[in-house]
């Protein structure tokens, strides 16, 4: 029996496919080399805003074109999750819709549009999963949030967080390294929170770390990771949660790479957002790290067109683009979520000047982005092999970032010192020193 298992979405929805994977190998499944040629065709859906929802929809109905006849087709994740028995019932083609932690492989007893959701079958943190194809790795190491942003429907169907223990990161951590992976990327939610749910009696609202006198327990996993791999990299992190300990801890890992979940930088529309922060604090933190390590990097994500959002909130977002300096952004359009406090405001922003002022912003940022990847040509960097003629030094995410092309010589899974010697927008050019 052969699989294929179709992912779409963020990297916690590559993680939750690699474990699925996993799952069913040890059930006897092997992968197949198409959706053509499986026995099971898995489509792991994202349902984090429209556009997401109408790719994954798209997929589903893609696989379906070029599946088998006596193939099965499943659809779990975020969509499955929040519109199982609405998604069943519009995908006649589909023979099973699983939400997490549900069997890809039984039979349901009801037709799937009228079925019954049970209770989960076993825990995607905890499964295990097979080698990685490449030299580095996503590593969840909490699923759900306690935060409740106004644009986010997130909790709704992922639900409280939920940390997994030191000891189960570690033992996934070190079989991943065992398995030749040299970097771990951590991710979930709400990273700097990781941990807190685990000391506390009840859940639903979140454990600030505004800064100094409290214990955060993320400082001293990355800290331990640390010494298991060369690199240990940390995604989305909630700027209440930098703290200066954790700051100290990530510079010393080696890898200074700040990816901060900002979302804006009008203290108006964060509030109405329900975020901490404004562009004042983010920039003090942004440059009480850089005086620490001037080749520290960072990356953020914004959305352009919340409710109630004015042109002086875009003059603010732009001047704090222009000051911050940041070598990575993403921005995207406001998407409003059923049960969301945004679905509820009213000031809605057209559509057309909510991509008209993402335009304005992008702009602004692929300049300086190209810009700082200009500066390091002539500089010396490790690097990272990832796959034949594509390397990556620490300023670059996998999957997220741009690349640095080296000669298809390289060893991939090896960290070489290379010269970089061309900028390509966003990539680079280098050769090995």
């Amino acid at each position: 029996m052969r699989y294929w298992i179709e992912t779409l979405g963020c990297p916690k929805n590559h993680v939750d496919s690699d474990k699925l994977a996993g799952l069913l190998e040890s059930q006897g499944y092997r992968v197949a080399p198409s959706p053509a040629k499986a026995d099971l065709v898995v489509a792991n859906t994202c349902a984090f805003i429209e556009a997401a929802r109408e790719e994954s929809i798209e997929t589903v109905l893609a696989l379906a074109d070029v599946k088998r006849s006596t193939a099965r087709l499943v659809v779990t994740g975020c969509m499955a999750e929040r519109y199982g028995n609405e998604l069943a019932t519009a995908l006649p083609e589909v023979d099973l819709v699983a939400g997490f932690g549900e069997s890809l492989t039984a039979t349901p007893s009801t037709p799937v549009g009228l079925r019954r959701r049970p209770l989960p079958s076993f825990d995607l943190l905890n499964l295990p999963r097979p080698k990685s194809a490449t030299p580095w790795a996503y590593v969840k190491i909490a699923e759900g949030c306690d935060r409740r942003c106004g644009f986010c429907a997130i909790p709704s169907f992922r639900g409280d967080q939920r940390s997994r223990s030191t000891d189960e990161i570690l033992a996934e951590g070190r079989a991943l390294a065992e398995g030749g992976v040299r970097e771990l990327v951590l991710i979930a939610q709400d990273l700097a929170s990781w941990g807190h749910d685990r000391r506390r009696a009840g859940r639903g609202e979140p454990v600030e770390v505004l800064d100094e006198g409290g214990t955060q327990p993320l400082i001293d996993l990355t800290r331990t990771l640390s010494r298991e791999v060369d690199r240990v990299r940390l995604l989305y992190l909630y700027p209440s949660g930098l703290t200066s300990a954790l700051i100290d801890a990530i510079l010393e890992s080696g890898v200074p790479y700040f990816d901060l979940s900002l979302q804006h930088a009008s203290r108006p529309l964060l509030r109405a957002m329900r975020r901490w922060g404004d562009s004042t604090r983010f920039l003090e933190r942004i440059a009480a790290i850089r005086a620490s390590d001037p080749d520290a990097t960072f990356r953020s994500s914004f959305i352009l067109g919340y409710p109630g959002e004015t042109e002086d909130d875009q003059r603010r977002l732009l001047e704090f683009i222009d000051e911050a300096q940041l070598d990575w952004a993403g921005f995207f359009t406001f998407s409003s979520e059923e049960g969301t406090h945004a679905n509820s405001l009213g000031a809605q922003v057209p559509h057309e000047l909510a991509l008209e002022r993402l335009r304005e912003v992008s702009e602004l940022q692929d300049d300086i982005t190209a810009h700082r990847r200009d500066a390091l040509v002539g500089t010396r960097q490790q690097l990272l092999i990832d796959a034949s003629g594509v390397g990556r030094s620490v300023r670059e995410c996998p999957e997220i970032d741009g690349i640095v092309m080296v000669d298809q010589s390289l060893t991939v899974g090896a960290l070489v010192e290379c010269e970089i010697v061309a900028s390509h927008g966003t990539d680079l050019e280098a050769v090995r020193v």
